[in-house]
C-alpha cells in the first residue's frame, strides 16, 4: 500500500499518533496530534517532544528506557499539561517501530478526560461525604460538653478571688478557642441568599482582604475576561470559598512568587453527571512547591492540612460552599505550578447525563 495511503487512514484516527526518533524529536504526527498540540505536523517535525507541552507525568525518561530497551509500555491515566497550561488526561502507549530505517517509538496518546472525570467525581464526593459526617458527628459529640465545661468555669470565675482568676479565664478562653474549630467542623451553615455579581469585583474585594498580610515580593497576576456575565450566587459564601483557596496560594508561596487569578466561560460541562451549557471558571495558581503527593486524593477532606500550623477545614468548607452551588473544585499540582480550578455554572438548566 502506498505511504501517503497508509497516512490518510492513520489522519482519519481520534487517537493522537507521533512518531518520535532516538533523541526523541518528533518525526510525523496525525492531524488528531495536530489539532491536541497545536501545531502543523510540519511544524512539528524536528521539534523536540518536551517542547509541545509543558509538563507529561510520565516523564522522559521513560520514553527513553523504551527506546533503549525496545520494549513497549502504557502509562493509563497519566497527566498532560500543555503549552496553554490546559491538563488533560491521557492514556499513553509507547512502542519501538521501525520507521524510515531508524529505530524510533510510535506513542498513542488518548484523551479519556469525561469517563475519568465522571467516575472520579462520583467516588471524590462519596468518600467527602462520609469523612464529614464522620467529622460532623464528632464536633457534635465535642459540642455539648465543651458547653458545660465553659458554663462550669464561667460559674467558678465568679466565686474565685481575683488573683485566682486567671486560671478559670484561661479555661474560659481555650473553650471559646475549641467551640469556634468545632463550629467551623460542622460547616457552613447560613441560608443562601442568592443574588446576581459581577465575579471581578467579588475576586477583587477578595484580593483586597489579604492585601494587608501579603508579601511585596509576591507578584499578583490578574487575567480576567470582561465577556464573563453577572452570575446568581451567594456573594458572602462565594467569597469565603476564594478566600481560603487564596490563602492557602500564598502560604504556599512562603513569602516568594507568583500567585495568578484567571476566569474564563467554559461550554457544556459536565457536572456530578449533570450537563450545563456555560459555567463560569476561577484558576488560582501559585508557583510555589506543590502539592505532597500523600494528600492529593484526601486534599477536600476535614483535618487534613500539609501545614503543622493548619486545621485542614479550609479547603473542605471551600468546596462545600462551591458544591451547594452545583459547582466543583479542582487541582492540579506539581513542584513549580498548582492551580485549583473553581467551576460554577452560569445558568441553572441542566442536563442530566
Amino acid at each position: 500500500m502506498p505511504q501517503h495511503i497508509h497516512h490518510e487512514l492513520i489522519d482519519q484516527l481520534v487517537t493522537s499518533i507521533l512518531v518520535v526518533n532516538g533523541s526523541l524529536s518528533v518525526c510525523f504526527a496525525n492531524a488528531a496530534a495536530e489539532q491536541l498540540f497545536q501545531q502543523s505536523n510540519k511544524r512539528m517535525g524536528g521539534m523536540p517532544l518536551a517542547d509541545l507541552y509543558f509538563h507529561l507525568s510520565s516523564g522522559q525518561s521513560l520514553l527513553e528506557q523504551a527506546l533503549e530497551s525496545q520494549q513497549s509500555f502504557t502509562d493509563n491515566l497519566a497527566c498532560l499539561t500543555l503549552l496553554d497550561r490546559h491538563v488533560i488526561t491521557i492514556d499513553l502507549c509507547a512502542s519501538p517501530i521501525l520507521w524510515q530505517g531508524q529505530a524510533c517509538l510510535l506513542l498513542e496518546i488518548r484523551q479519556v478526560d469525561q469517563q475519568q472525570r465522571i467516575s472520579a467525581e462520583m467516588q471524590q464526593r462519596t468518600q467527602q461525604q462520609l469523612a464529614k459526617d464522620l467529622v460532623k458527628g464528632l464536633a457534635h459529640e465535642i459540642k455539648n460538653p465543651l458547653g458545660g465545661l465553659r458554663g462550669a468555669a464561667q460559674l467558678l470565675h465568679r466565686q474565685l478571688p481575683e488573683e485566682s482568676k486567671e486560671y478559670t479565664q484561661m479555661i474560659i478562653e481555650q473553650a471559646d478557642r475549641l467551640n469556634n474549630l468545632v463550629e467551623r467542623m460542622l460547616g457552613p451553615n447560613k441560608q443562601q441568599s442568592h443574588t446576581k455579581h459581577n465575579i471581578h469585583q467579588l475576586l477583587e474585594k477578595t484580593l483586597q482582604l489579604i492585601s494587608f498580610e501579603l508579601s511585596p515580593d509576591i507578584d499578583v497576576e490578574r487575567d480576567y475576561d470582561p465577556s464573563i456575565p453577572d452570575i446568581t450566587i451567594d456573594p458572602e459564601q462565594i467569597q469565603q470559598a476564594l478566600l481560603n483557596i487564596i490563602q492557602n496560594a500564598i502560604q504556599a508561596l512562603n513569602g516568594q512568587g507568583k500567585l495568578k487569578i484567571a476566569t474564563r466561560i467554559s461550554n457544556q460541562v459536565t457536572i456530578n453527571g449533570i450537563r450545563h451549557k456555560m459555567a463560569l471558571e476561577i484558576k488560582i495558581s501559585d508557583n510555589g512547591p506543590g502539592i505532597p503527593s500523600e494528600l492529593t486524593q484526601t486534599l477536600f477532606y476535614p483535618m487534613v492540612t500539609g501545614r503543622a500550623d493548619g486545621t485542614g477545614l479550609g479547603l473542605s468548607i471551600a468546596q462545600t460552599l462551591i458544591q451547594q452551588h452545583h459547582g466543583r473544585i479542582d487541582f492540579i499540582s506539581h513542584p513549580g505550578n498548582t492551580e485549583f480550578t473553581v467551576t460554577i455554572p452560569v445558568q441553572q438548566t441542566p442536563e442530566i447525563l
